[in-house]
């Protein structure tokens, strides 16, 4: 097999590689806004543009989902649970990164967290919704407060390889300058995590947002529902608005694509920086 005959192959399979990805990528979406666009006389034929559009679609999605409501619900969730996320899971990555060498415990410490990512949500779902009820916390206060735990292990992992490749004779100049530790994180080290806090920060915004399970094993009133949650509206027992539901999906699907496509470069360069290596 000659060279010419070798590059060949490999342009096909890539190209058909390529064309596979767009198609598995665009198809969901046409999909949802075809379907969105519908009305329920034209399900038969799901591929095809509808005739009419029906934007009332939308409108009356709008209200059966009770959306202001619960966009700030969800709004208020994210944002509170990105806010000390950022704050909190950098001080303990913080301290675990610059103790780990010298400290049995803080190595300990780094290696239990991380072992968290291997377990799966659903094995610690009864437990939590038990224990959650006991210390009252299935309230959106409390989700917030374990959105924040929850992503202690991940962060604390992309945290700590960016951390170790901050120099430490940053720190030290500022202890000579009279800087106590609280000084010496936020002054010193907090403004060179940009790049990570970005990071970190989309992500937690992308999954605090998008996520279903947790709510729907903790918010049981009504009136504190995410926007997730409030989709099952669409299932009656015997049938789906499938048109209904689909527009309602686009309508909560906007706010975090926004979101994605104005911050996107900051995820591929913040987790590269994070996975540096002393």
């Amino acid at each position: 097999m000659t060279r010419k005959h070798i590059r060949d192959t490999s342009w096909n399979i890539t190209l058909l590689l390529i064309v596979l990805a767009i198609v598995l990528i665009f198809l969901p979406l046409y999909l949802t806004v075809v379907i969105a666009l519908k009305n329920p006389q034209e399900m038969a034929h799901v591929l095809a543009w509808p005739q009419v559009i029906q934007w009332a679609n939308f409108s009356r999605a709008w209200d059966m989902v009770s959306y202001p409501q619960k966009f700030f619900n969800t709004f208020r969730i994210t944002v509170f649970a990105l806010i000390f996320t950022l704050i909190t899971n950098s001080m303990v990555a913080y301290a675990i990164a610059r103790n780990r060498k010298k400290s049995r415990f803080f190595n300990f410490l780094y290696y239990y967290l991380i072992s968290a990512m291997f377990i799966p949500f659903n094995v610690l779902m009864l437990p939590l919704v038990k224990q959650a009820n006991q210390l009252h916390i299935d309230n959106i206060v409390g989700i917030t407060f374990l959105y924040i735990v929850f992503g202690l292990p991940m962060n604390t992992f992309l945290y700590n390889g960016y951390i170790k490749a901050l120099p430490t004779s940053l720190e030290e100049a500022a202890v000579i300058d009279g800087a106590n530790p609280w000084q010496v994180f936020f002054r010193v080290i907090f403004p060179l995590l940009t790049p990570i806090n970005a990071t970190v920060g989309i992500l937690t915004f992308m999954w605090t947002w998008n996520d279903f399970l947790m709510p729907l094993v903790l918010l049981s009133k009504p009136d504190q529902q995410t926007l997730q949650l409030s989709q099952y509206v669409f299932q009656g027992q015997f049938s789906t608005d499938y048109n209904l539901a689909f527009a309602s999906y686009l309508m909560a699907l906007i706010p975090i694509l926004v979101v994605y496509l104005l911050a996107q470069k900051w995820i591929i360069g913040g987790i590269t920086a994070g996975a540096v290596k002393q």
